[in-house]
């Protein structure tokens, strides 16, 4: 039996859920190959999106928003850097967390910055999902931690909206 009380995630969600997940993938790709954003997006929309591939299967995917997410963080990099390493412990330097966070938390802060369609409670909640679908220890708390606090400073208004990230009376937009 369903948990009626969840709310189900519309098709719309999912495809935008699975292109989040493959931009950080692609970020990774990126860092450690030092291939262009250009070819590596190329290669994911042809390849991998909506394929299996070695028993991993990469879901249907909005590959609009995953070409935006990967292609904008490439452009954007040194200010995501920067705005992440200003929240982070001085005892942990950008250059200390795993390439997988690294790219989680570019992603997750080039929607903050770009993508005022998602409300930011919607950006912090998908990248903390996905952190936990990549490690089991601190670091889903740590992007938790960055992007919350990163969030209250680049989208104040989607705060002081109502518990679920619209306004009284408004539906919330699909994330």
């Amino acid at each position: 039996m369903e948990d009626e009380s969840k709310p189900q995630r519309r098709p719309a969600g999912l495809k935008r859920s699975a292109a989040r997940l493959a931009a950080v993938q692609a970020l990774y790709q990126i860092e450690v190959t030092d291939r262009p954003s250009s070819g590596v997006v190329t290669e994911f929309v042809k390849h991998r999106l909506g394929q299996e591939i070695d028993g991993e299967n990469y879901g249907m995917a909005d590959k609009a928003l995953f070409a935006n997410i990967v292609e904008g963080v490439e452009r954007r990099r040194e200010d995501l850097d920067g705005m992440i390493s200003s929240v982070l412990p001085s005892d942990w330097p950008l250059e200390r967390l795993e390439i997988v966070l690294r790219a989680l938390l570019r992603a997750g802060v080039y929607e903050l910055l770009e993508r005022a369609d998602v409300p930011g409670r919607v950006v912090v909640s998908e990248y903390v999902d996905i952190a936990h679908a990549f490690f089991s220890g601190k670091e889903p708390g740590m992007a938790n931690g960055v992007l919350d606090r990163l969030a209250h400073t680049l989208r104040p208004d989607d705060w002081e909206k109502g518990r679920n990230g619209a306004r009284q009376g408004s539906r919330p937009p699909a994330g």
